[in-house]
């Protein structure tokens, strides 16, 4: 009984969690990948078995693959928003007047929903709105734009408000891990005379490094299935529709659940091979300080 108990105890716990993980995770996925091989509206009870026909659509269809080039902006953007999550991070985990404030409004933008966000930057960038004015007022009245009626800038300013809403999250992952790094060797570093840089480049980097390989990470797959902002404020006009928006307006609206199951395993598709290849070059290490 002993023996039985330790070898189906831990899978007892485990249980739950995983009923929990097939049924909402695996199964799902498992549905996607089946109706991806067939044509079906999503209200018929039979479906038509298509082969490979919704894939080669996908990638031979103009429509369906060139919308991944907008994910470019959104991976571009993510780039800043390490850079500036990281920075922020650096400087508050010192000793700083007011840090606890500063902290709490870098976290804020993440709390909030993302309708609200994209209703908040509706009214921003809309002629005659907040960004306007501020311009305005500043003498800089002339660099007004359509932000987001230009095809030209509208996914710049689309990338720019996801930059402002996840920022947050980055800055307090990696707010996290350098706290995690033992004070001792601050203070070695600064009796051995160690700057800012210094302390950061030989110490926080390598300390933080398995945290920056998961950030980036989570930018590429972010980058890949941006939806809600774009849907919210532009609803994909102005050539700001993602991969997602044409997955979602292909399933919903054109009522052609097959070939957006094959959209959405294309798309996991490639944030797996994406990671991979990520990984391989960043390998997860271990990393001792002490």
């Amino acid at each position: 009984m002993t023996t039985l108990r330790r070898r189906f105890g831990p899978w007892l716990y485990l249980a739950p969690a995983l009923v929990l993980l097939i049924t909402f995770t695996y199964v799902p996925v498992g549905n996607m990948v089946w109706y991806s091989f067939h044509k079906w509206d999503g209200l018929s009870t039979t479906m038509d078995p298509v082969g490979w026909d919704n894939y080669v659509r996908v990638f031979t269809d103009e429509r369906y693959w060139r919308v991944f080039l907008i994910s470019l902006y959104y991976f571009a953007a993510s780039f800043v928003q390490i850079a500036l999550a990281l920075y922020f991070a650096v400087v508050l985990s010192f000793n700083v007047r007011f840090r606890n404030l500063f902290k709490g409004i870098l976290f804020f933008p993440y709390l909030l929903n993302g309708v609200a966000v994209g209703f908040v930057f509706l009214y921003l960038f809309q002629p005659g709105g907040t960004l306007d004015t501020v311009l305005g007022a500043v003498g800089l009245g002339e660099h007004t734009r359509y932000w987001l009626g230009d095809p030209d800038i509208a996914n710049i300013s689309l990338a720019g408000t996801s930059v402002w809403r996840f920022t947050g999250l980055s800055f307090v992952l990696f707010l996290g891990a350098i706290q995690s790094i033992p004070g001792e060797i601050y203070e070695a570093a600064e009796l051995d005379g160690a700057s800012r840089w210094h302390q950061f480049r030989y110490i926080i980097a390598p300390g933080i490094r398995r945290i920056i390989s998961l950030s980036f990470i989570l930018a590429i797959s972010g980058s890949l299935s941006v939806f809600e902002i774009p849907f919210i404020m532009t609803g994909g006009a102005n050539d700001t529709r993602t991969f997602v928006i044409q997955a979602y307006e292909t399933a919903f609206q054109f009522r052609q659940f097959g070939l957006a199951s094959a959209m959405a395993v294309v798309l996991l598709a490639v944030v797996l091979i994406v990671t991979w290849i990520q990984r391989r070059l960043v390998p997860d290490e271990e990393v001792t300080l002490s």
